[in-house]
């Protein structure tokens, strides 16, 4: 799907049955306090998601039949584990071990896994799914988002301010069970859930194929 005119995000409703939506809770651990859990396909309900239909049907229009998910993250906030995020974009990818390859850089070691920045042109053509079991909204700590920021590229931290402030600024309404589709390069940002309210997301990250050897992403599910 092109980005030239595209808001950079869609909300889909009813993605996933209520035993899928069971399944995916369970990867959540209880009293969990980190903000994410970034070894998600680490669990098989996650992977199984990931490759099923309804999700595939979401990516391959966006990214075509290659498509791969390179990363699940689960997100658990509570008003135990509360946080916000600034507004940026999603520029860094995981991946199997270095190797120095033109236009990839900004090299980082993370919870044990090792990430890098790769070109624009590959970013483009990456697509978040956020699978929520909870549901999202502004009381619910759901994402902001900027629509159409992702045309931009990559955005300096002023260039950031910039855009965020000339707006307009949305929070999409995601119903349990539903997903939000959104391009890395999307400004978003979190707020804290209020309280009494659960807020837990399986956050897939796909990419329309492998990266070029020597380089491969960390994990490579279809």
């Amino acid at each position: 799907m092109s980005t030239s005119a595209e808001p950079g995000f869609v909300v889909h409703d009813a993605v996933l049955t209520p035993v899928e939506v069971a399944a995916l809770a369970s990867c959540f651990a209880p009293d969990d306090r980190r903000a994410g859990d970034r070894a998600g396909l680490d669990h098989a309900a996650c992977r199984a998601i990931a490759s099923s239909a309804p999700v595939r049907a979401l990516v391959e229009p966006w990214l075509g039949p290659d498509a791969i998910a390179i990363r699940a993250t689960l997100f658990d906030k509570t008003p135990a584990t509360n946080w916000l995020v600034a507004w940026h974009q999603d520029r860094m990818v995981p991946v199997h071990e270095r190797h120095e390859v033109a236009g990839y850089r900004a090299w980082s070691q993370k919870e044990g896994g090792l990430f890098v920045e790769p070109p624009v042109a590959v970013l483009q053509q990456m697509l978040a799914v956020r699978l929520d079991v909870d549901g999202s909204d502004a009381d619910r700590g759901g994402l902001r988002l900027v629509p159409g920021s992702h045309r931009a590229g990559i955005l300096t931290p002023a260039a950031i301010a910039a855009r965020v402030a000339d707006g307009p600024v949305v929070t999409p309404v995601v119903p349990p069970g539903g997903a939000l589709l959104l391009r890395p390069l999307l400004l978003h940002a979190s707020s804290r859930t209020a309280a009494a309210h659960h807020r837990r997301i399986v956050h897939l990250e796909f990419a329309a194929g492998p990266l070029p050897l020597p380089l491969r992403f960390a994990a490579n599910v279809r």
